[in-house]
Parts: C-alpha cells; sequence; structure tokens
C-alpha cells in the first residue's frame, strides 16, 4: 500500500521543487553577518521538514471525500469564522490584521482560504460542466470568492484579495466560459475594483496604486521599497555579485529580503543567469501540475490540478512583478523561497492532496474532457 502510493508521487516535480527551495534557504543563509539571518535559516530549514512531511502524509490520504457537498460547506465556513476571528483578535502587523500569533510562531488563515476556495471552485464547475455557459455561474461562483475576499479586504490585506480574484477569474476561465461572458466578468471586474477604490481602500494601498503607475513619484515613501528591489536586481547584471555579497540585503536597503523582496535578494547575489534559472524551475513546476491534472479521474480532480497551478502562478506573477518594479508591493509570498510556514505549508498541503489524486487517476483521460476545460 505505502510501496504503491509512493510510486504516485511526482518525483520529478519534488525534483523541480528542491532547488527553488535551496535558493531561498542559501539566499537568508547569505544575509550573515546579519544578526537575523540565522534565525531565518535555521526556523525555515524546519518548516521546510515540517511541510515535506505534510505533503508525504496528504499523498497517503484519500481525498475524494472533498467531492462531498458537506464537508466543502463546513470547511468553507470554518475558514470564513476564523478570518472574522482574525479580524477582531489577530495580530497587527504592517497595519495588516492577517497573522494569529501562538507566541514561538505565527499562522496566516488566509493562505488555507486560498487552497479552500479552489477546492469549492473545483467542486461547483465540475458539477455544471455542460451548462458552463450559463452566465448565472459566473456569479454565483463569484460568491464564494467574494466572501473570503471581503474578510480580507477589512484586514485589510490587499495582496491576498488580488490572489483571490485571480483564482477565481482564472478557474472561470478555464471552465468553459463564452467570450460574450468573459467581457461581462471583466466589466464586473473593473466596476468592483472602482467601487474598493471609493469605499474600501486604505490610503497606503491607494498609494500603492499610484506608485504602481510611477514607482518614481515618491521613492522616499511609498516608492521607497520597490526603488531599492529594483537596484538589487539591476545591480545583479548577467552573473550576479556573487553568495554573501548583495550589499542592497547585507546593508539593510532592502526591506524584508527574506520574504517579500527574496527575488530581488536572490537576483543581485545571482544575476540574470541565476534569475532565469529559478523563473525555468517554477516553469517546470506549474508544467508538471498541470500534466497531474490532466490525469484526473474526474472533472473535479483535472479543475482541482488547474486550480493549483493557478494558485501558484498568481503568487509568482504578483511577488516577482513586485520585485521588478512592475507590480504593487503587496506582501505576497515567492512560492518555496520566501521566509515563513503558513504559505509553505499550505503549498505542500495543495500538492500532497494533488499526489494523492494521482493515486485513483486514470492514465489518459477522454479527449474531449479535457478540451472542454482547456477551452479548445
Amino acid at each position: 500500500m505505502a510501496e504503491k502510493a509512493l510510486k504516485r508521487i511526482d518525483w520529478m516535480l519534488v525534483l523541480f521543487i528542491v532547488p527553488i527551495i535551496l535558493a531561498g534557504l542559501v539566499t537568508m543563509k547569505s544575509f550573515a553577518p546579519l544578526e537575523e539571518a540565522g534565525d531565518f535559516f535555521s526556523k525555515q530549514v524546519i518548516w521546510v521538514l515540517i511541510s515535506f512531511a505534510i505533503f508525504f502524509i496528504f499523498s497517503f490520504i484519500d481525498f475524494r471525500f472533498l467531492k462531498r457537498t458537506n464537508v466543502l460547506v463546513f470547511l468553507f465556513l470554518f475558514m470564513s469564522l476564523v478570518l472574522l476571528v482574525l479580524i477582531l483578535l489577530g495580530d497587527v502587523s504592517h497595519g495588516v490584521k492577517s497573522w494569529f500569533s501562538f507566541g514561538l510562531f505565527s499562522f496566516q488563515p488566509v493562505d488555507v482560504m486560498k487552497l479552500i476556495l479552489v477546492i469549492v471552485l473545483s467542486k461547483y464547475f465540475s458539477r455544471r460542466h455542460v451548462e458552463i455557459r450559463d452566465i448565472k455561474h459566473i456569479f454565483i461562483s463569484g460568491f464564494y470568492a467574494l466572501v473570503p475576499l471581503i474578510l480580507v479586504l477589512l484586514q485589510p490585506d490587499f495582496g491576498s484579495a488580488m490572489i483571490i480574484l485571480f483564482i477565481w477569474f482564472s478557474m472561470v476561465l478555464v471552465s468553459g466560459i463564452s467570450k460574450t461572458h468573459l467581457f461581462l466578468v471583466i466589466l464586473s471586474g473593473l466596476l468592483i475594483f472602482v467601487s474598493l477604490w471609493f469605499f474600501a481602500f486604505e490610503p497606503y494601498q491607494k498609494a500603492r496604486i499610484y506608485n504602481f503607475i510611477n514607482p518614481s513619484a515618491d521613492i522616499r515613501k511609498t516608492g521607497y521599497n520597490v526603488f531599492q528591489s529594483t537596484i538589487a536586481v539591476g545591480s545583479g547584471q548577467f552573473l550576479g555579485k556573487g553568495l554573501g555579497f548583495g550589499t542592497q540585503s547585507r546593508l539593510k536597503f532592502l526591506p524584508v529580503p527574506q520574504s517579500d523582496f527574496v527575488f530581488a535578494a536572490y537576483a543581485e547575489e545571482w544575476g540574470f543567469v541565476g534569475s532565469f534559472l529559478i523563473l525555468l524551475l517554477y516553469g517546470l513546476v506549474i508544467w508538471r501540475i498541470l500534466y497531474t491534472a490532466s490525469l484526473g479521474a474526474s472533472n473535479f480532480e483535472i479543475l482541482f490540478g488547474m486550480g493549483i497551478a493557478i494558485f501558484f502562478m498568481g503568487h509568482i506573477i504578483v511577488n516577482v512583478g513586485m520585485n521588478l518594479g512592475l507590480m504593487p508591493v503587496t506582501g505576497i509570498p515567492l512560492p518555496f523561497m520566501s521566509y515563513g510556514g503558513s504559505h509553505l505549508l499550505t503549498e505542500f498541503m495543495g500538492l500532497g492532496i494533488l499526489m494523492s489524486m494521482r493515486r485513483y487517476g486514470r492514465p489518459a483521460h477522454r479527449d474531449d474532457m479535457g478540451n472542454e476545460f482547456l477551452g479548445v
């Protein structure tokens, strides 16, 4: 039984993930002699080991029970309640109530909520794929995203709100929506954004968007982070400054180089070549996830695999774009590289569930099923 489950694990996927994790750990270690560098490194090693344990444990569990409506309703309502309690009792960090602090470690519930949203949307669209072109399903599915979106904006966590919207919008696209309905969704998104601008966004969030349009307008205040990040990335040039010679991170010009701006810290030391290799590895990870999705036993497994790929792509695009000055600074972690346990555990939970689905997947699914969800 155990041997059969281990054979179902995509070891090629693991092979692509390990160098990314090592790149993050090496980058954190290179911050020495910063006094907190060793602490970041040692804690992250522990989180990596725990996350891999979760990955293998989840791969042994039969997750077909996630298809049951009562289970999904419970998970969705429970995590919604957790996010509501977070607004009331959570710890404030950088003006955002997004963490529960338990002394030695902290926990960010929104990461788990993103995973649950992927599962809920996969279940919803898998049962309605025949009538998916009915526009009502766009708005019903939008309600499932709206609940966590509002709770996250009340924290206020603008970055996670972006990821939630990205997950919903992308999963609507892969479900087979018509072009007419796509236009209506985009129009609805613009109306939502305008409403959020006038009634929900905090001044600092508006400042980040202003800074996105013109990052050099206020480099001493709202544009400082992205300005220092672009300096770090650019100074790496083609081959980088070398391990431990990243001045922007070592001299503390680059903010939170272990988390939000770990890509900039890495790029400064490893240059264009190293950055290209990391992005290539991310591309290979997405490829393996989509390949596993293509082997899904039913529409639910196919959509879940696509949703996990979307989950990772959203975080990669936003974080790397932020580090390059192409996206607003939102505090979104870079998968497998950024410091922190909440996002790392969630990433490996999602991949563990995906590996579990490989156990009862089929060697190849029906062509019409795959083509429908790929929009062919």
